[in-house]
């Protein structure tokens, strides 16, 4: 098999064996996607490359870490993007950003197309429309926009344990959803 017919996952499986050429072509496939996670979160360019660029260190460093039965790969990857994101967000003292927030402009679909493509897509965005409105609310707010549970709590005037509660009952319903 030619590495253009390789799947990100198959890519990130011979990044794991030290293959360089597989993370070249892993980079080429994802960055687009992951750079856009990332911009969404940091709101500027040059942060989001300089997020970007850590995150694919981090991937390489890692990748023999993944594990295709417990996630797709490009979620996988996704997730250490935006970690790094927030990460980078808080280091550089705009943790608390819940002012900047554009979210309310976008629909749920186009943000989560943002992120997956593909049956990815429709099977997350039918589980997403699953939960109901407030915990799907503040779980896109804590994935896309990096907010931790206080800024939610605080941006939606819920208390602090109800936000807790809805985001580990919509991650499991989501967990449960996409198995």
């Amino acid at each position: 098999m030619k590495y253009r017919d390789y799947s990100v996952s198959d890519l990130l499986i011979a990044c794991s064996r030290g293959d360089h050429k597989a993370f070249e072509l892993l980079y080429q496939k994802t960055s687009p996607n992951l750079y856009a996670v990332s911009l969404r979160i940091l709101k500027n360019e040059a942060s989001a490359q300089e997020c970007l660029q850590e995150a694919f260190i981090k991937i390489w460093n890692n990748a023999a870490r993944y594990t295709p039965e417990r996630a797709q790969a490009t979620t996988w990857m996704s997730t250490i993007t935006r970690n790094m994101a927030v990460d980078i967000l808080r280091r550089s003292g705009r943790a608390s950003f819940a002012g900047e927030l554009e979210f309310e402009n976008l629909s749920d679909e186009k943000a989560e197309e943002e992120m997956f493509h593909g049956s990815d897509a429709r099977l997350l965005q039918r589980c997403m429309e699953e939960l109901r409105e407030q915990p799907r609310q503040a779980l896109m707010h804590a994935y896309y926009d990096g907010m931790t549970h206080g800024e939610l709590s605080e941006h939606m005037d819920v208390p602090l344990g109800t936000i807790k509660t809805w985001i580990r009952r919509a991650l499991e319903q989501l967990r449960q959803c996409l198995a």
